[in-house]
């Protein structure tokens, strides 16, 4: 019987054009590069309470106006197929300051500009970016 499918939500939070990254310890997947606060989806939870719960447990940050943005499909391998349903967030507070919560996880968290992303970037996110994909809202 072949593995379930993984579903990791990953959130942009934005703050005066800038991203939110941080940059992975030791994991299974995207071991030592950098991306977005996000985990897995827990049974019968939401993007949106997986978004928030998420974010929560790695920063310490308090989003809202959370809404989806693009959905992912990638084979990593034989062993690894990951979903990743993207979001995007606005701090509560934009006067809070992310925290590294889980340091056993994570090396520490720090706003990026678009054009200046930190490398390595995690590679399915590096590519969609690459891509042309632009996290921002369109201002009319």
């Amino acid at each position: 019987m072949s593995p379930a499918p993984e579903i990791g939500v990953a959130v942009f939070i934005l703050k005066d054009n800038k991203i939110l990254f941080g940059r992975r310890r030791s994991l299974n997947i995207g071991a030592h590069t950098y991306a977005l606060p996000g985990g897995h989806l827990e049974f019968r939870e939401s993007f949106e309470e997986c978004a928030a719960r998420e974010v929560k447990e790695e920063t310490g940050l308090d989003i809202k106006n959370i809404e989806l943005l693009r959905a992912t499909n990638h084979l990593l391998s034989d062993a690894v197929h990951l979903v990743i349903i993207y979001m995007r967030a606005q701090l509560t507070d934009p006067n809070q300051t992310p925290q590294n919560v889980e340091p056993d996880k994570c090396e520490g968290w720090d706003w990026y500009d678009l054009n200046n992303m930190p490398e390595p970037t995690f590679g399915p996110l590096r590519e969609m970016l690459q891509g042309g994909f632009n996290p921002f809202p369109i201002v009319s």
